[in-house]
């Protein structure tokens, strides 16, 4: 196993992990509903599911789940 030579200092840690940052989400709209989503993502419109434009999946509300 890897074994360091001498230990890194909390100081020096934090300042290599300055840089490692979360980037803001790009957000797109859709071109068919109009809907604000995330990229690469499913978003639901009025109980449809869509992707990329397209309707991948319909829920109907009558299902009972018991």
């Amino acid at each position: 196993m890897a074994h360091p030579k001498s230990r890194i200092s909390k100081q020096r840690k934090h300042k290599r992990r300055t840089h490692k940052k979360a980037a803001t989400p790009q957000i797109a709209t859709c071109k068919t509903t109009g809907e604000k989503h995330l990229y690469h993502r499913t978003y639901e419109v009025e109980g449809d599911l869509y992707y990329r434009g397209r309707v991948v999946a319909r829920f109907d509300e009558d299902i009972d789940v018991e």
